[in-house]
């Protein structure tokens, strides 16, 4: 794997290195070690997936207070996606700081999110599909979220939101 440090602290863009012969390619896709070796939290408790049936489906911006929050590795396995974190971690250089990164089948990228990341994308072709491995349980009394469109942040989605839950819609501004 090739670890892509991000404009923000511990957070990366994983790379995969295939090897590649007749059958096709061959890739590690996580390992705890070498997770460990960039001081990233090598822990999964959970697997997901989230299908998105049309294109300019946001899901976000959502993350999970302590004793739950969680880390993330996030990859799109069936068309495309724009990622998008941001630290709001109080005593992080990168406070109040996003990024964001297209993830696609095609480019078999990966997004490492930190614990206190504000996490979203949004679906830039229809039937995207996302597995996302998670490194606490999910824990609902400990969600919280982030408007997506919060002029705090200023993020730049590259298409208009067509679809969005009720609940993402209304998650409340910023209030660091």
């Amino acid at each position: 794997m090739i670890f892509e440090a991000t404009n923000l602290k511990d957070a990366f863009v994983i790379d995969l290195e295939i090897r590649s012969d007749d059958r096709g390619g061959f890739a590690r896709t996580f390992c705890a070690k070498e997770f460990e070796e960039h001081g990233l939290k090598p822990m999964v408790a959970q697997c997901n997936m989230s299908f998105n049936y049309k294109k300019g489906t946001l899901r976000g911006m959502h993350y999970q207070l302590a004793p739950a929050a969680e880390t993330k590795l996030v990859r799109c396995t069936r068309g495309a996606i724009y990622d998008v974190i941001i630290d709001i971690r109080p005593d992080s250089p990168t406070y109040m700081q996003h990024f964001g990164v297209e993830l696609t089948a095609d480019n078999r990228k990966a997004l490492y999110v930190p614990e206190l990341f504000a996490h979203g994308y949004q679906a830039l072709t229809d039937d995207a599909e996302v597995i996302y491995q998670v490194g606490e349980f999910y824990s609902p009394g400990f969600e919280q979220g982030i408007r997506y469109d919060d002029l705090t942040f200023g993020i730049e989605w590259p298409i208009p939101v067509t679809v969005i839950s009720e609940k993402d819609s209304k998650w409340p501004a910023f209030k660091g």
